[in-house]
């Protein structure tokens, strides 16, 4: 042991023999003890001591650090003395029958212990913290947010960490408003907080409620950015995996908080089914949505996983994720085109995928549309090939992760990945491979984003510019994304289209403003929004599904069917082929009228003038 055990060790072995005389002395009302007595007396504690010594010990009472003295330690040192108590007294009986040691006294000098040697360690925690507290630099007056199991834990960790000074609590029950947590009291409501922060020069607020909703959060933060003050919050229920609460927990509320929904609850048992032990490659696997897959896919300890990318950064910063976090699994990266045929054939002949995630794509709108050919080659053709090499190579499944822009398509992005689900749909045949396909809307923070831009925009200033006041989109956390893709491969038989629920539509005027308050400012007075006008090939709302595709439940209630109709695979590989035919001659204008051909829905300025004519109209250029 340490000299600083063996000094408390020390210390409560030497309050057994002072409780024994002070029970005796109490015992005879404070006067002096009988000479009679003296004799047990010294018997009892020449028993009491070497016995106490041995269940200090063995209990680990010296082990608690004083300074940090609280409930587990009290209980230590009481089963402690309750043991040695009964022990002694037993000895004692064996030796002397108890004579000379009266019943007052087999009561009080168990006490007497107990009560010393838990006094001490709480006078010296609480002298500690005094002394800290006058010593430390006091933290910024904070306003707790929540008066519950969270905040009583903050406050805990406050006593010992003087980051903050927690002033106040706030609640919405009522029953809680004029009591204290721990010295705190609670002040009012949620809608009291800009009265409280004047009120009590409230510098920071701090939501100590893990399970917060939207609504509050969304709340909170507005209220906190027009009154100037910080807002920091605890991680979710699903962040906070291992229930601490602490200071260092504490962080900014971020879009996702404000945007996001209940954590997604998984069938674990059919997706460690789909992906346990097999061969599985993920196309753009350095890519947002591809590196969460790999990520996830990872924990259900695939029997190999390849990682295709054509970006090498991307692919770099995955390579060395997966190196640090998955430990012995096996997994290769490779650095390649899906639109190489030569490359992806080569990638099936050597790791024979059994699973394949195609996640390549381009997938910006405004990007697409400057760049049609290249669009076409990369999301049509890249899919193809990846198809077609994995029906070549027996694939067990396919799983195409598409986009809510395919749904009546104005623009050429969401068109060309109306075709990769067209040519899957057509690819699946009983007893092959199944083709799925998986649709959502926008993911928050994925590369291109909006999110991204806004949060570059604030931080430059302004204006952040939104291109409508009424458009609207869906919008889903990446980890949310990847998890329902697993789960509908996990599910799917082949041929379907599966649409994640993507909740209620998100207008981005309002994400511009919350993006704005998230960042202490105020939306039009620190920060101007700024309405640009629709870009071309943009749509106003989003939409998840054809009016035809009636929408039906599966057994995964985030997971919805859409009931379509394939084409004939025979008109889908004629369509490709003039399609193919105009990409290689580098034609954007038969390639717009060949896509209009494939998608009649395509609604597209120039492939509706192209497609009235019946023929490409040569020297037709887009209008950027």
């Amino acid at each position: 042991m340490s000299y600083r055990r063996w000094l408390a060790f020390a210390h409560d072995v030497a309050w057994v023999p002072i409780a024994i005389i002070a029970a005796y002395w109490v015992r005879y009302n404070l006067s002096h003890i009988p000479p009679g007595a003296w004799h047990a007396m010294l018997g009892l504690i020449a028993v009491a001591i070497p016995v106490y010594g041995m269940f200090f010990r063995l209990f680990g009472c010296h082990r608690g650090m004083w300074r940090f003295a609280a409930i587990p330690d009290l209980l230590r040192l009481a089963k402690a003395v309750a043991v040695g108590t009964i022990t002694s007294l037993i000895i004692c009986f064996m030796i002397s029958r108890l004579n000379g040691i009266p019943r007052s006294v087999m009561v009080l000098y168990p006490i007497f212990i107990l009560g010393a040697v838990t006094s001490m360690r709480l006078t010296y925690r609480l002298v500690r913290d005094r002394d800290l507290g006058q010593n430390a630099h006091e933290g910024a007056r904070a306003l707790l947010v929540g008066a519950g199991r969270g905040g009583e834990l903050l406050i805990r960790d406050l006593e010992r960490n003087r980051a903050f000074k927690p002033v106040a609590f706030v609640d919405d029950d009522v029953i809680k408003h004029g009591h204290e947590v721990r010295g705190v009291r609670v002040r009012g409501a949620i809608a009291d907080i800009p009265r409280l922060i004047e009120e009590l020069l409230i510098e920071i607020v701090l939501i100590t409620m893990p399970s917060a909703s939207r609504h509050i959060l969304d709340q909170v933060v507005e209220m906190c950015a027009k009154s100037g003050v910080q807002c920091r919050t605890l991680p979710s229920l699903a962040e906070l995996a291992d229930g601490r609460v602490e200071v260092s927990r504490l962080r900014p509320v971020t879009v996702e908080d404000l945007l996001g929904r209940d954590p997604v609850q998984l069938d674990e048992t059919s997706i460690a089914a789909f992906l346990s032990g097999k061969r599985i490659l993920v196309t753009g696997g350095g890519g947002s949505i591809g590196s969460e897959l790999c990520r996830q896919i990872g924990k259900h300890d695939p029997a190999h996983l390849v990682v295709m990318d054509s970006s090498e950064y991307n692919l770099y910063r995955i390579d060395q994720e997966l190196a640090s976090s998955c430990g012995a699994q096996v997994f290769n990266s490779v650095l390649g085109d899906v639109r190489e045929a030569a490359v992806v054939q080569a990638v099936f002949a050597q790791f024979r995928p059994e699973v394949v995630f195609h996640a390549a794509a381009y997938k910006h709108v405004p990007m697409v549309e400057d760049n049609v050919i290249e669009g076409i080659r990369n999301n049509v053709f890249g899919t193809k090939a990846i198809a077609d090499a994995a029906k070549q190579y027996g694939a067990a499944t396919f799983v195409l992760i598409s986009t809510d822009k395919t749904v009546n398509p104005t623009n050429v992005m969401g068109t060309t990945k109306r075709v990769a689900e067209l040519y899957c749909q057509a690819l699946n045949e009983p007893g092959s491979t199944h083709f799925i396909t998986t649709r959502f809307g926008n993911v928050l923070g994925s590369a291109g984003s909006v999110v991204p831009l806004f949060e570059r925009q604030i931080a430059a200033g302004g204006p952040v510019t939104v291109t409508h006041p009424d458009i609207t989109r869906y919008f889903m956390t990446i980890p949310e994304a990847a998890s329902l893709i697993l789960q509908a491969g996990a599910i799917g038989n082949g041929g379907e289209i599966f649409v994640l629920d993507m909740g209620e539509p998100v207008r981005i005027g309002d994400l511009a403003e919350k993006m704005i308050q998230l960042s202490g400012l105020q939306p039009d007075r620190d920060i101007k929004i700024e309405y640009v006008g629709l870009r071309p090939g943009e749509k106003l709302h989003e939409e998840l599904f054809y009016e035809k595709e009636l929408l039906q439940c599966t057994v995964h209630p985030k997971v919805l069917l859409a009931s379509c109709c394939m084409g004939e695979k025979s008109d889908i590989d004629t369509g490709l082929e003039r399609l193919a035919r105009a990409s290689l001659s580098y034609d954007e204008d038969q390639a717009l009228f060949e896509l209009k051909s494939l998608v009649p829905e395509f609604k597209h300025s120039i492939a509706i003038d192209v497609a009235s004519s019946g023929k490409a109209k040569t020297g037709l250029k887009l209008v950027r």
